[in-house]
């Protein structure tokens, strides 16, 4: 009766040397070998508690030889073969300087499932439900990093042809490939050869102790596990010490696979799709190769950090195309777009309160389009004044709304951005977009409420001024808003203020409003902007 066992990789990833070969050859064993998969389902029992440091019981064993008793067939998903190298250090000195080695790390990347398929096995009902409860505990398969969800196809449920097999001595198609892979032999026929081997004049141990041994000694039975169990159990170090140079209970199976079975291409960008999610906020940290938090920019250089920022956005996106219209604020026609406000705002925050940049919030109300993600996305480096290089991360992305599941403090702070509220007062000065005068529609107040109304927030809201106090006499000494004149308020690459001047101001609206607000001269490259009291 056939028996079939699916195998996801969480991570997309299937890390394991192919038995025989060096890691730096970079062989991957793929598909999992008969032996592993035994091998693997034995150490769940141990670690899931199905059995005690006894052993397995006699439903396992039976269970463990009937699998071994057969060579499984596979289906093999679509997968693409990778790596990444990485220096070890060796423990050596040379010259004063450490001495590292070269070390491949190879992988196969898949997404589908890999169905395992034994076609002649009869399972009794006990034997099946300890399968079943094996194969779901298996959280890898090859090394530690291949995380795995496994499961037992039920009865009715559907199975890919299998498209690797067993060599039968049968003509194959040319689109296939021979590989061998390492499978238990059966109980039966490894306690035969056992005891041939035992029996035997001289030791028949395989290795290089077994051909410099005298030949009139006689073969050591601590040498040879007692079944087919004990072989599945023992590890390298075992092996090495008596001189094995293959498991025994093992064998060599050749094995029909597609030719194409790893494919090894180059990365394909992703092309923008038709209807694709905008996204409206993507939050990205920053820090430097120190990861000295104290060492990134301070909070007083917002605009510049913005400005390097957005630039190399707009230097990404236009690879492939015409940068979109949320980064450049401008249509096809390269005009301004009629609704204003709804481009990008890229708005360096400290969330961590130490008065230092640490992550920038883009944020569009317009939303950020498939080219805009990719160029954030792959953005991995920006350039801080006395700092030097700084690198990029993606933390978060979606609504604006979304942000605010991130940890404390970073959540609770970023929160105060976005919330719903009625008194918000200012993280960063507000400056004006126009000369202020003393009365009339380009007074202080007026111009915050032009510029209020000008991004949807509608009602009456009550303006104070506390930095520079109203009179002319400057209180920024006092805290919090003692920061704000050592703040940088001009943009280099855009016109400069009508008025070199930033205000610290909290607003009281009639009804709650919703985050982020950011208005005023330079709102786009975070001045102008408030939190929820």
């Amino acid at each position: 009766m056939p028996l079939s066992v699916a195998f996801s990789f969480v991570s997309g990833r299937y890390h394991a040397t192919q038995y025989g070969y060096h890691v730096n050859e970079g062989i991957v064993e793929w598909p999992p070998s008969p032996w592993r998969l035994v091998r693997a389902l034995v150490s769940i029992g141990y670690t899931s508690g199905a059995w005690n440091g006894d052993g397995p019981t006699s439903a396992a064993r039976s269970l463990i030889y009937k699998l071994s008793s057969e060579l499984p067939r596979y289906y093999l998903p679509d997968a693409s073969g990778a790596h990444s190298r990485h220096y070890m250090p060796l423990g050596k000195l040379k010259s004063n300087t450490e001495q590292r080695g070269l070390v491949f790390d190879t992988w196969v990347r898949v997404k589908d499932e890999l169905v395992v398929t034994w076609e002649g096995l009869d399972l009794d009902k006990s034997e099946t439900s300890l399968l079943t409860s094996l194969v779901k505990n298996l959280n890898y398969l090859g090394r530690s990093e291949s995380w795995v969800s496994g499961r037992v196809l039920g009865e009715g449920e559907a199975v890919p042809e299998a498209n690797c097999f067993a060599e039968d001595g049968k003509d194959q198609d040319q689109n296939l490939e021979m590989i061998t892979l390492l499978a238990p032999v059966s109980a039966t026929n490894y306690a035969k050869w056992r005891k041939q081997e035992l029996e035997a004049d001289g030791p028949q141990t395989p290795g290089k102790r077994a051909r410099s041994s005298p030949p009139s000694k006689r073969a050591d039975s601590k040498d040879y596990p007692m079944d087919l169990l004990d072989c599945l159990q023992k590890d390298t170090s075992w092996l090495r010490k008596r001189g094995w140079s293959r498991p025994p209970g093992s064998r060599r199976a050749f094995y029909w696979r597609p030719s194409n079975a790893i494919t090894v291409t180059a990365p394909v960008a992703r092309s923008p799709a038709v209807g694709e999610r905008r996204l409206g906020a993507m939050l990205l940290s920053v820090a430097n190769a120190s990861r000295n938090d104290h060492a990134l920019p301070p909070v007083t250089r917002t605009v510049p950090q913005a400005e390097l920022l957005h630039k190399r956005l707009v230097g990404i996106a236009s690879k492939d195309s015409s940068p979109p219209p949320e980064l450049t604020g401008s249509g096809e026609d390269h005009k301004p777009l009629q609704a204003s406000h709804v481009h990008a705002h890229i708005i360096p925050l400290d969330l961590d309160d130490d008065n230092h940049l640490e992550h920038i919030l883009i944020w569009a109300p317009m939303g950020l389009g498939t080219i805009s993600q990719k160029a954030i996305r792959t953005a991995r480096k920006t350039y801080a004044k006395g700092s030097g290089e700084l690198r990029l991360s993606l933390v978060a992305a979606g609504n604006t709304g979304d942000l605010k599941s991130l940890s404390d403090p970073y959540g609770r702070n970023i929160s105060r951005l976005l919330c719903t509220g009625t008194v918000w007062e200012s993280v960063t000065p507000f400056v004006p977009p126009r000369y202020i005068k003393a009365r009339g529609k380009n007074t202080l107040e007026q111009q915050i409420r032009a510029e209020l109304s000008s991004r949807g927030f509608v009602g009456d809201v009550k303006v104070r001024q506390l930095a520079p106090t109203p009179d002319g006499q400057s209180n920024v000494n006092a805290t919090p808003w003692s920061r704000f004149r050592h703040f940088q308020l001009s943009r280099q690459r855009g016109p400069a203020p009508p008025i070199l001047c930033g205000f610290a101001i909290p607003l009281e609206f009639e009804c709650p409003v919703t985050g982020p607000i950011a208005i005023g001269y330079g709102s786009h490259f975070g001045l102008g902007l408030f939190r929820c009291m």
